[in-house]
């Protein structure tokens, strides 16, 4: 079996991509614990047994306003 294309991914301050090795209910869980705190995305499973998903802690970049 072919692997699928994979999407280019980005990376951008305060933003954590997550992967979690669990079967549904136990990713389920999870992603609400998760949910109850930060913003998230929706799992993405893949083939591999994995879910992927991002989770937004906030823009840590510095501002370049900021005197």
């Amino acid at each position: 079996m072919a692997r699928r294309e994979r999407r280019p991914r980005q990376h951008l301050p305060g933003i954590a991509d997550l992967r979690i090795a669990a079967d549904e209910a136990t990713t389920a869980l999870v992603v609400a614990a998760l949910r109850r705190e930060f913003n998230i995305t929706d799992p993405e499973p893949y083939d591999s047994g994995y879910s992927y998903l991002r989770l937004d802690t906030g823009n840590t970049a510095a501002d370049p306003d900021d005197d």
